[in-house]
């Protein structure tokens, strides 16, 4: 049962990721458009760029990502196969795949890469500032 419930929150974590990378590059978007000063911050727009910088990665160097390994192997442990774990484990995870080939989706992450690297060509972000007092 606790392997099952790991696996399901793999899933929430891998979601969240997921939603992380579209949702921030819709509103990085509409923030363009809106003229909205909080997208140019800086942390938010590198760790954007390096969390789908990384899927496209490991898509392109055919690494399995370590979520859905993890995800795997904690669902054969727990003796699952086929349809395997909760209700909304289950959901969470049809949303997420859908059955294509791998070129299929190795091109979409680099396009979404190369989208939100224009995006930061457009837009850049501000450069964080030094607090007066520290050294370097």
């Amino acid at each position: 049962m606790w392997y099952r419930l790991l696996a399901d929150l793999i899933v929430l974590v891998h979601f969240a990721y997921v939603a992380f990378v579209l949702l921030g590059m819709a509103a990085i978007l509409a923030g363009i458009v809106r003229r909205w000063q909080w997208i140019g911050n800086f942390w938010f727009r590198l760790l954007h760029f390096l969390a789908i910088a990384l899927v496209a990665a490991e898509a392109l160097l055919g690494i399995t990502c370590p979520l859905t390994d993890w995800e795997d192997r904690l669902r054969t442990a727990a003796g699952d196969t086929g349809q395997a774990g909760s209700f909304v484990g289950r959901w969470v995870h049809a949303l997420m795949f859908c059955d294509a080939p791998e070129w299929v989706f190795t091109a979409c992450y680099c396009l979404f890469a190369l989208a939100v690297l224009v995006t930061l060509v457009l837009a850049p972000p501000r450069r964080p500032r030094r607090r007066r007092g520290t050294k370097r």
